[in-house]
């Protein structure tokens, strides 16, 4: 009797992942398994990073207004903007400045579009910042823009390249 207790008990502090309201707390990050971006962040779901630190991840969006367009979420689930700790705010918009500066410098952008979706438009209920290199007769007006696809791997992969080069070189600065 005395062993299960023990193995109970040693079992509970074992567990890595524990349930809760749908939500599974690792380590004390808010992870949902039915969320896309988080699976991205769990490294379950392929992507094409150009930036990461504690507290966030950039990565490429799979379907682009442009070539360059990155997508910038904190690692941990919160759907909108209004649910982000306020602790985490100035990270967060300190490394959409970081990005935005970058991704302009590495795909010669006459400047960027930084948007972020609450609830409404938003595809994905995982707060993301869109950052979109943008240059004068891009074609993007209003906000009815079309996608874009990369023809291929290799396409993402040179601009993942180009902008993560960039973000080294400014975080030298």
């Amino acid at each position: 009797m005395k062993q299960d207790f023990l193995v109970k008990l040693f079992n509970f502090f074992t567990i890595s992942y524990k349930r809760v309201i749908g939500k599974i707390y690792s380590m004390g990050i808010i992870y949902d398994s039915n969320c896309r971006f988080c699976k991205i962040v769990a490294k379950e779901l392929e992507s094409y990073p150009v930036f990461e630190d504690e507290i966030s991840l950039a990565f490429l969006d799979i379907r682009p207004l442009l070539p360059g367009h990155t997508l910038l979420i904190p690692k941990e689930h919160y759907e909108t903007l209004i649910d982000l700790p306020n602790k985490l705010i100035e990270p967060l918009f300190k490394n959409t400045k970081l990005l935005g500066n970058a991704i302009e410098k590495a795909l010669n952008a006459d400047g960027s579009f930084i948007a972020i979706n609450n609830k409404v438009s938003q595809s994905i209920p995982h707060l993301h910042i869109h950052i979109v290199p943008r240059k004068r007769g891009d074609g993007l007006k209003g906000f009815f823009w079309p996608r874009y696809l990369y023809k291929d791997k290799n396409e993402a992969i040179k601009i993942q390249t180009l902008i993560k080069n960039e973000i080294s070189f400014l975080l030298k600065e």
